[in-house]
């Protein structure tokens, strides 16, 4: 078995800030103080982490960029870098082509091959931000559309096919929730591709652990099942908590979508106004989850109050995905919006009117709607009725008042709904 991709040494993408580490620097300890760890396949997990070792996680390009409900595993590949283990990111060229069922009220649309190529390619530039993949000890990034594309399907079926129960993969949730909805053939497939890129990692690169959602223990303990079977190896599973925010919806999704990690479909200014708007509740676990500061720091700050802590998370994880130019940028502009102190706002979403549209008045509440920052002209008159709609800066007192020219100052109208959502309207 190939021991030479082992790695010796932890590493760190341009967007990865140094973490201190406090003594503790077994990956299984960081991995639980900061609240990754759902379930694992074998307590000997901590103990096998105390030497450097070789781990996975998948992520399927069904789109040309991943969202930040992506962001645990890869923050978890960060974790195990830089405590010294090799992380290998497997981005699902092959297993795209499929779709996984894992979590799914329905089957996903079938792409085409040029499609999961390009949408592949975008993913492992915005990884490269998390995880470094330059040098002999770093990372690797491997798609398995590579050995899963030549397979042979009736050798795949006498070789791997056979290892497999029906009636086990039927009992895993991941199916067993899909049966009443309906459950094609091509999904079914999905267990045994993704059990098939666990033994294959772990024959060729030593790969010893996989990681993932808890959607994902199905498939991790089937993939641990045919690698003993077939390779007679130990290997190990690890699954992290389906995060949800604290008012139960589900982490990335906003009204207007989700939260993207790439800047041309989710700009940075929109990106830290995210993090920025998280839950009082959510703070603390979100500094942990998604910024490397040690969690001491984490707690220090709560104590030191809510508003900072806030301003931190959105700062952090912005500057991770998006650098330090871009994260300071957004932090200014979004203090020069709530603030009103007039500085640069060039980041702040705007749109444009022409100034004859204004001159007759137009009401608050269509105001706010056609700039975008309410759903429909029915949100924008609930909005401003309880008081969430200003302009420049000033409540608006009934959605019947009328925004005209006297309300341009340095040719815009600056818009905000709620605390924190702001919008530029360019008068021209």
């Amino acid at each position: 078995m190939n021991t030479q991709n082992r790695a010796s040494a932890p590493g760190a993408g341009p967007g990865v800030l140094p973490e201190i580490l406090t003594g503790m620097n077994n990956a299984y300890d960081i991995l639980q103080e900061r609240g990754f760890i759902a379930q694992v396949t074998d307590a000997a997990l901590r103990d096998r982490l105390g030497s450097p070792l070789t781990c996975y996680a998948g992520f399927d390009p069904t789109a040309d960029s991943l969202h930040v409900g992506h962001l645990l595993p890869v923050m978890a590949l960060a974790h195990m870098q830089r405590c010294g283990h090799r992380p290998i990111v497997l981005v699902g060229g092959g297993t795209a082509l499929i779709g996984d069922p894992s979590g799914k009220n329905e089957m996903r649309r079938i792409l085409s091959r040029d499609e999961v190529r390009r949408n592949a390619e975008s993913i492992k530039k915005q990884l490269s931000r998390y995880v470094t993949f330059d040098g002999l000890e770093s990372a690797l990034c491997l798609d398995n559309a590579d050995w899963l594309t030549p397979l042979n399907y009736i050798d795949f079926l006498r070789d791997i096919g056979r290892h497999f129960s029906v009636n086990r993969m039927l009992a895993a949730e991941s199916y067993r929730a899909r049966l009443e909805s309906g459950l094609n053939f091509i999904e079914f497939n999905y267990m045994l591709l993704q059990s098939y890129d666990f033994l294959h990692l772990y024959t060729r690169h030593d790969c010893a652990l996989q990681i993932g959602g808890n959607d994902q223990w199905g498939n991790i303990v089937a993939g641990i099942d045919l690698i003993r079977r077939v390779a007679g190896g130990q290997s190990f599973g690890l699954t992290f908590p389906l995060i949800t925010t604290a008012a139960g919806t589900k982490m990335g999704k906003t009204e207007s979508g989700a939260v993207w990690l790439d800047p041309a479909r989710t700009s940075p200014y929109q990106y830290y106004q995210f993090w920025i708007n998280t839950d009082d509740r959510d703070v603390e676990r979100f500094l942990l989850y998604f910024t490397f500061l040690p969690a001491a720091r984490v707690r220090a700050e709560i104590d030191s109050g809510i508003q900072m802590a806030k301003e931190l998370l959105a700062f952090e994880a912005t500057r991770l995905s998006h650098g330090d130019g871009a994260a300071s940028q957004a932090r200014q502009d979004a203090r020069s919006a709530f603030y009103g102190d007039g500085g640069n706002l060039d980041s702040i979403p705007a749109s444009r009117i022409a100034a004859s549209s204004l001159r007759s008045g137009v009401p608050a509440f269509i105001f706010f709607a056609d700039a975008g920052l309410c759903a429909s002209r029915a949100a924008a008159r609930r909005l401003i009725a309880e008081g969430g709609g200003y302009v420049n800066g000033e409540r608006v007192g009934s959605f019947e008042d009328t925004i005209t020219l006297e309300h341009v100052k340095d040719g815009y109208i600056l818009l905000r709904a709620g605390k924190k959502r702001f919008h530029k309207v360019v008068v021209e």
